[in-house]
């Protein structure tokens, strides 16, 4: 199919004003097609020739004016519209459209569990054109009027209030006239929803599910109507622009390919989110980030539209911003921040060091076309364009962000508007220079690196438990000796290889001595909650020229020799007399703690910290001092967070603190920045020893995640992850943390990073971790201990080698001290044992009876691929690649089973039948199983040289589309990391 470019984007906007679709849409048909007769009334500015996108199973009739146009000039997706005078027009077209079975379009899946049949559309980026006729580009909006013919006892819902008309047999339903919308978030969905209705602020609210999933909805409806509410009452009282449609409905939909999408007054969601197992408090607030997100995208991307898709970025970036930080203020879920450096950061970071990075924000004309475009939806356009949001806010505070936030929505409302147009408005609402910050941070590649280098002063010796106990914590001043630049350059390879030790330093390093990354660069292409209590921003009162706000009676020097950042001077270093103290950024208070702070600090002696800064950009965070406990050394005390800025350009920068070396120093304490983090030795020294001890959450997140980067960059051998992980998680109470340790030690450490022989011993060591948090949490009540607990039973499943425990456990019904078997658990259990090959056909179609619904069906698929017997796996492989039949869910299902650690040799031969089936499979089915075969469809578990070989070969080829392209560029980018961390170990 032919792509739309931007220039092609561009010359139809200037010829072309489009005023309003009129969509008739005929449900009825059958099985296989559904009727779609669209008119389109526009304006032609000028004479010229152009064409309108459709993807018809057959095109019946097409007329300009009251002229018929042939059927036949129809070229792939594009009707010719040729010879057109200036002024209005009318276009109709009449054509049959395919069901979709891929989540593009409009899908059709009928429910396993009572026959019942529902439809919804997706029509992002371009799939619009496979439901009816448009000009399909997101700069030209339309109202939209339309209507539907349903089976009678179905419900019609659609992006304005829909009612029935006419005699209800007939099943026709109305749509009010919507706002100008772009046609990428026109939206239906038709079935027997359940539904739960209700009012808020004058406007019809209602939620949406299948039948079979009612009582589940049910259970959970009040808990996301609460959530729907409080999040809309939070953004009415920061945007200024009232919500901007008739009604908010949230349809949860079946086989959705993405978390959610954002159509005017009625968002869809993946039905995952009607919780029918049991589930952590930390998945519930998923949920509800992701309700809060999609509601964000109701002002940013559809009242304020996107003019071309280089700026999709932007709209995400913003609402998984808004989605965590709203959230957080409007309910209980106040520690959504935690989650997302967990869940969400990693995902920013590992795109970000992949060959396939690109900035957050691309240059103008970078997205050349639509293909190109949806190849960006990846961890940097959310994660990472999301955490330069709120280094934004901490920078620029929330008082002028929001305020230029306004100002961006009452300039372009209902219309479209480019990075450019939104930097403007910020810029307009505040003092500093925001265009020059998004140079450094939205147009530029890579994760920076900020390593800290430790010297005590006055020689003293390393601190033991007395004299802890006799001098914790407390800086009464901070001197900068200067800044310098980096002794090497960024990205200069350690001399000691990669894992070749526990901590993080090369062989001949000390505590004051830590080094770079091996392999990395400047731009770190070498390579997958609430501040905490950080400086409102580098203005706020009593700031000095780096933008930090220092303890009473600190001073700090800054020569001219220092890097500043963009718009500063050396011999300017206070802030312009202009400048207004920066409000404080929403969620920016210090934490509370959970354990008192330390005695005051002594006066005596002092130590230098020196900061290397291998990257390019500006940086706002702050430095956590912690001190150990008196009287006990697994527990930590807050001396201090000071607030520093580390100008653009990279370089080190040398601060002089007062007191004795703290403990533990975190630089990034409260996640406010973007940035890969190290520790010096003797804080992860004392991190091995205390980091459960960690009052904070967010921080303990931070140190978390700092260890996973230095396995990821063969600084930390992943036995010592292993071991971290043993010591600390039995004692951990945030279940966001919980499960994302336990996810990155299980599936990429025990599964990609430590070789075949010593796997059995890493998930001996999961399981017996599991053990303990079972064994800690069975009669714990308080915080989301269940939610913990569960999360532990989910790995021990996972990570177990003898299947007669989860024999026994499936006999019994329960986990001993529970949890009860609800149906994920059991499905879970029965993959495992079909992985040990402890299970047979008869039993997984057996527990197929047992629960018939969606979700079991692809448990059974998925347990079916996982089976160790060479016929199980050749059925496999021909139900993903040798027919068509497969829908997205069923297909990823098949595909997680398929490729297993245990069965290295049984699938090591269709290793070489991968690409070409891969190839054709993208080919015939388009992106979104493009995308899937790349993703779970890889043979990951085969860490071997020839996987590489075999994907290099394929990738030097023309046959992948772009979507499966980028997929195993990716993959093969993983891939080399894995062998790397592997060849350390020796």
């Amino acid at each position: 199919m032919p792509v739309l470019t931007r220039e092609e984007a561009q010359t139809r906007a200037l010829l072309l004003d489009i005023h309003r679709y009129e969509v008739d849409l005929d449900l009825t048909r059958g099985d296989e097609l559904f009727g779609s007769t669209t008119v389109i009334h526009f304006t032609a500015r000028q004479a010229g020739d152009t064409f309108v996108e459709l993807r018809p199973a057959a095109l019946h009739l097409a007329t300009l004016d009251g002229r018929p146009l042939d059927p036949a000039a129809l070229d792939d997706n594009r009707l010719p519209l040729t010879g057109l005078t200036p002024g209005p027009h009318e276009l109709r077209v009449e054509a049959d459209m395919r069901y979709s079975r891929t989540g593009e379009g409009m899908h059709r899946f009928t429910d396993p569990a009572d026959g019942e049949t529902y439809l919804y559309t997706q029509a992002f980026l371009e799939d619009v054109q496979r439901v009816f006729a448009a000009f399909d580009q997101p700069d030209l909006k339309a109202v939209l009027d339309a209507t539907v013919t349903a089976p009678p006892a179905w419900t019609v819902l659609g992006n304005a209030v829909a009612e029935r008309v006419g005699d209800p047999a007939e099943g026709r339903w109305r749509l009010a006239t919507t706002q100008p919308l772009s046609t990428y978030f026109i939206a239906f969905a038709a079935g027997p929803w359940h539904s739960v209705r209700t009012e808020h602020a004058g406007l019809p609210f209602a939620l949406h599910c299948r039948r079979s999933l009612a009582a589940h909805l049910d259970a959970d409806a009040e808990e996301i109507l609460d959530i729907t509410r409080r999040c809309f009452d939070r953004y009415h009282e920061i945007f200024d622009e009232p919500y901007p449609f008739d009604s908010y409905d949230q349809a949860f939909v079946p086989e959705f390919n993405a978390g959610a999408m954002e159509n005017p007054g009625l968002v869809t969601f993946r039905d995952e989110f009607v919780f029918h197992s049991a589930v952590t408090d930390t998945e519930r607030q998923t949920r509800g980030v992701v309700i809060a997100h999609e509601m964000a995208h109701m002002w940013f991307g559809d009242l304020v539209t996107l003019r071309w898709w280089d700026d999709i970025w932007l709209n995400e970036s913003f609402a998984e911003y808004m989605g965590y930080q709203v959230l957080s203020e409007a309910t209980r879920f106040t520690g959504t921040w935690t989650d997302f450096a967990v869940a969400r950061k990693g995902w920013g970071y590992d795109a970000d060091q992949r060959p396939s990075t690109h900035p957050v924000a691309p240059e103008p004309g970078a997205v050349h076309d639509t293909a190109s475009a949806l190849l960006n939806f990846d961890g940097i356009s959310y994660a990472k364009g999301a955490s330069a949001l709120r280094q934004l806010v901490a920078w620029l505070g929330e008082k002028d962000f929001l305020a230029g936030i306004n100002d961006h929505f009452t300039r372009h409302r209902f219309g479209n508007a480019t990075l450019a147009d939104f930097l403007d408005s910020l810029a307009r609402s505040s003092t500093r220079d925001v265009h020059a910050w998004a140079d450094t941070w939205l147009r530029t590649s890579g994760v920076d690196t900020l390593t800290p280098r430790v010297d005590a002063r006055d020689e003293e010796p390393p601190p033991t438990a007395a004299t802890r106990e006799a001098a914790a914590g407390g800086a009464t001043g901070v001197t900068a000796t200067g800044a310098t630049p980096a002794a090497e350059p960024a990205g200069a390879a350690t001399t000691r290889p990669a894992g070749a030790a526990a901590t993080p330093f090369a062989e001949d390093a000390t505590a004051s001595d830590a080094t770079s990354p091996a392999g990395t660069t400047a731009a770190g292409p070498s390579v997958g909650a609430e501040p905490a209590g950080a400086a409102a921003g580098p203005f706020a009162a009593g700031a000095t020229a780096s933008g930090a706000t220092p303890p009473a009676g600190v001073t700090e020097a800054v020569p001219a020799a220092t890097p500043l950042a963009a718009g500063a001077t050396a011999s300017d270093p206070t802030p312009p007399a202009d400048a207004t103290p920066a409000a404080e950024p929403a969620g920016a208070a210090a934490p509370p703690l959970t354990t008192p702070p330390g005695p005051p600090a002594t006066t005596d002696g002092t130590w230098r910290l020196t900061l290397r800064h291998d990257g390019t950009r500006p940086h706002h965070l702050t430095l956590g001092l912690y001190d150990t406990a008196p009287g006990d050394d697994h527990a930590l005390l807050l001396r201090d967070r000071v607030a520093t800025d580390l100008p653009a350009g990279g370089g080190t920068r040398t601060l002089e603190l007062p007191g004795r070396r703290p403990d533990l120093l975190l630089l990034n304490d409260g996640d406010l920045t973007y940035a890969k983090v190290r520790l010096d030795a003797a804080s992860w020294d004392t991190a091995l020893r205390a980091l459960s001890g960690l009052p904070d959450a967010l921080g303990r997140a931070v140190l978390w995640n700092a260890a996973r980067d230095m396995v990821r960059d063969g600084e930390l051998a992943p036995a010592a992850y292993l071991d971290a992980a043993r010591a600390h998680l039995p004692y951990e109470t945030d279940t966001a943390i919980t499960g994302g340790v336990l996810a990155f030690a299980r599936h990429q450490i025990a599964d990609r990073y430590v070789f075949p022989a010593a796997r059995p011993a890493a998930l001996a060591l999961l399981a017996d971790l599991c053990r303990d948090v079972l064994a800690r949490t069975e009669s714990t009540a308080g915080g989301d201990s269940q939610g913990i607990r569960l999360t532990a039973v989910r790995t021990l499943v996972d990570s177990a080698t003898d299947p007669g425990t989860l024999h026994a456990w499936l006999r019994e019904g329960t986990v001993p001290g529970g949890p009860a078997l609800d149906a994920e658990l059991r499905w879970r259990i029965l993959h495992r044992l079909a992985v040990l090959g402890a299970t047979t056909p008869a039993a997984l179609d057996a527990e197929l009876a047992r629960d018939p619904s969606a979700t079991g069906r692809e448990g059974a698929a998925r347990c079916h691929a996982a089976l160790p017997d060479a016929a199980a796996k050749e059925a496999a492989w021909q139900a993903m690649y040798g027919r068509d039949d497969l829908s997205n869910y069923l297909f990823t299902a098949t595909a997680q089973g398929f490729w297993q650690p245990e069965q290295l040799d049984l699938v090591r031969p269709y290793r070489d039948r991968y690409h070409p089936a891969a190839v054709a499979l993208a080919t015939r089915r388009g992106p979104a199983l493009a995308s899937l075969a790349g993703g779970h469809g890889f043979p990951s578990v085969l860490v071997e040289e020839r996987t590489r070989e075999l994907g290099e070969e394929c990738l030097r080829t023309d046959g992948p589309t772009p979507a499966l392209r980028r997929k195993l560029a990716d993959q093969l980018d993983d891939l080399d990391r894995a062998l790397r961390i592997r060849a350390a170990q020796g």
